[in-house]
């Protein structure tokens, strides 16, 4: 029988990667841990439980209406994070400003606590999209100047998928490591290590419901994965859609539209986060403008391991 590593024992394990963050980061990864087994309690008794399925009757700062587990989601990551002591601010998606803790953390995080949550009551999978920040201000509270630092300044990153087995997937910049909850025993076991995404891919994962309000080019990439026999596979949730994919071989797109200018993509806790753990797979993340080959060579196999990141160059070439 396999020994069966815990992601509190491989986190541990990894600290020495850390010269300047020894128990820290531990520290820090450790909420989303104990979060993310919480939140996936709630998730798998929504349809049971009508006081946490539904719309909450609030909108976020994108605009967005609040789903219930939005609201529970984003306070309990919260509370987790500040109670650990070494994150001094979170940017989320749900909240209009900053959320300060004023302890003397080293660290700010942007999450998207409950992406897809407008799929909890038709049973889809969801997630939490996280990335970490070392603070680079020096006043008494953390400013906008340390959450936007390029994504090639993040410590970590990594996300959460609720679906038929729930997973955490993250990266500290040395690889890609995912670990399932084993329900039995209410622990993250290491299950997928040193992840990478395939050579070659046959998904491409796009809402094709806005294929003529693409740009010209990106129609054309979508015709010729269409002639190739490519997959067609997008389900609306983007854990889900990037999760399948960094699994399976594919690329993901979200263009931008007359709507929607700058894609839908958001920099700081979507596009980012998911750009840095595709990359630490072997994959390649691009916001299109500066990747013109992938627009015309459907057939590349870094093409089909790429995330559009709608604005966000993660290697920032």
């Amino acid at each position: 029988m396999a020994q069966i590593k815990t992601l509190a024992e491989f986190i541990t394990e990894r600290q020495h990667e850390f010269t300047y963050a020894t128990g820290e980061l531990t520290q820090l990864l450790t909420s989303f841990r104990l979060a993310g087994k919480m939140v996936n309690r709630e998730v798998n008794k929504a349809g049971l439980a009508e006081d946490i399925l539904g719309a909450q009757g609030t909108e976020n700062v994108q605009g967005e209406a609040q789903q219930k587990l939005d609201v529970y989601a984003n306070d309990l990551f919260i509370r987790l994070l500040r109670s650990q002591g070494e994150v001094c601010a979170v940017a989320s998606e749900e909240n209009d400003d900053i959320v300060h803790f004023d302890n003397g953390g080293k660290y700010v995080v942007s999450m998207d606590p409950l992406d897809g949550s407008s799929n909890i009551d038709v049973n889809v999978s969801i997630g939490t999209i996280f990335s970490i920040y070392r603070r680079v201000s020096t006043g008494d509270k953390a400013t906008m100047e340390d959450f936007m630092q390029p994504g090639t300044a993040q410590v970590a990153a990594g996300y959460i998928i609720y679906g038929s087995s729930t997973m955490l997937v993250y990266t500290t910049g040395h690889g890609v490591n995912g670990f399932t909850l084993d329900p039995s025993i209410g622990t993250f076991c290491l299950s997928h290590p040193d992840m990478r995404t395939p050579e070659e891919g046959s998904i491409y994962s796009v809402n094709e419901g806005n294929l003529y309000d693409f740009p010209a080019g990106v129609q054309r990439y979508i015709d010729d994965c269409k002639k190739q026999k490519m997959s067609a596979r997008y389900i609306g949730s983007l854990v889900a859609d990037f999760h399948r994919n960094l699994l399976k071989g594919g690329i993901y797109l979200y263009p931008a539209t007359a709507k929607s200018p700058k894609g839908k993509l958001r920099l700081l806790y979507e596009a980012n986060p998911l750009a840095m753990i595709v990359e630490q797979a072997g994959g390649v993340a691009t916001d299109g403008a500066h990747a013109s080959w992938t627009l015309s060579r459907p057939n590349c196999t870094s093409a089909v391991r790429c995330i559009s990141a709608a604005r966000g160059w993660w290697r920032r070439r």
